[in-house]
């Protein structure tokens, strides 16, 4: 298929998912660089396994857009981060926060395409929930999906 277009709408929607993926891999490994600067010496470890982790989902993804006949999204010379990072308490905070963006952005891979791309978003969704558990010391319920807030019904209006 490389060197062709993505015509139908479902090939469109999963090289679309693919990109998004891509982005999100390249903010990550951008993230990453971030934390290892910031984090604490013993979990700097863990930082750069993340970060080489990224780097070559990234690496993957960007030879899958071509496979799929798309020109993979560049990474941005710079990315906003959500918050601060002054400190390695700030560093944990924002490596929690790039595995669930980049969790959420493989649950649309998942939900976009079918064979062995979809089992492979679902592996890197898995990897990027453990690291997130990880780094923020809990999990959540279903990783990947954006949490649903609920309104306390105990409390009286």
């Amino acid at each position: 298929m490389s060197g062709t277009t993505p015509t139908t709408p479902t090939a469109m929607r999963a090289v679309e998912a693919v990109q998004a993926a891509l982005a999100a891999e390249h903010a990550a490994v951008y993230g990453y660089g971030v934390v290892g600067g910031r984090v604490a010496d013993e979990r700097r470890g863990e930082a750069r396994e993340a970060y080489d982790a990224h780097r070559s989902r990234r690496d993957a993804l960007q030879r899958t857009v071509r496979d799929l006949g798309a020109t993979p999204v560049a990474a941005a010379a710079a990315y906003a981060l959500p918050f601060p990072v002054p400190d390695a308490a700030a560093a944990v905070r924002l490596a929690a926060e790039l595995e669930d963006r980049v969790a959420g952005v493989y649950s649309d891979v998942v939900r976009a395409a079918g064979g062995p791309l979809r089992r492979e978003a679902a592996g890197a969704l898995r990897e990027a929930a453990v690291r997130a558990v990880r780094w923020r010391g809990r999990g959540v319920a279903f990783p990947g999906l954006a949490e649903l807030t609920t309104p306390d019904v105990s409390r009286k209006q």
